[in-house]
């Protein structure tokens, strides 16, 4: 398949902004592929476009897999495993955040919880003490709301996300009024 100047650009920056998220530039640019062209594409046709050696794509696949981005899907007398993903960006959204989440966050929230268990961090000074145990409730109050978000609709979402725009306006403006205030009172 030959790529337009368009599905190049979207599919080379979506691999450059994969490194960038610690994501492998193939894995990103073969999700940003499926993704743009919205319809199933075989592993050879992926190789094909992207100039991609076959194996890398077989690894890139599996790894798209595991993390549910992408769905393996058959023709009617072809062998050959066909590959999706989701043309809901919001899906996509709600997949990646999940799995980052058990992947990284709920790991290091335990690995933290582990750590303050452990006899010697007592011995350990009172302000490295209340760092780890900020950062824990930090890092469990993210993990509450991130459970909470995943838990809404995607247009639901959507007005949550308006909304904390425009509470930050308001709140912006606020401080900027009360500094005013101060400026003019001293």
């Amino acid at each position: 398949m030959q790529l337009s100047p368009i599905a190049h650009r979207f599919i080379h920056h979506w691999g450059d902004m994969g490194s960038s998220w610690g994501v492998n530039r193939t894995v990103a640019q073969i999700h940003a592929l499926l993704f743009f062209h919205g319809r199933p594409l075989n592993a050879e046709e992926i190789a094909d476009t992207l100039g991609a050696a076959r194996s890398n794509v077989s690894n890139s696949l599996k790894e798209l897999q595991g993390w549910e981005l992408i769905r393996t899907s058959r023709r009617p007398g072809d062998r050959r495993d066909y590959f999706e993903t989701s043309s809901d960006v919001w899906e996509l959204l709600r997949t990646i955040v999940r799995e980052r989440k058990q992947r990284e966050f709920d790991p290091t929230s335990e690995m933290l919880r582990e750590l303050i268990a452990e006899p010697g961090f007592d011995a350990e000074s009172p302000d490295t003490q209340d760092r780890v145990h900020e950062t824990l409730r930090l890092m469990e109050s993210l993990g509450i709301w991130t459970d909470e978000m995943l838990r809404l609709s995607p247009s639901t979402l959507d007005k949550l996300l308006r909304l904390g725009a425009s509470v930050q306006r308001f709140v912006r403006s606020e401080a900027a009024d009360t500094r005013v205030k101060r400026g003019r009172r001293a």
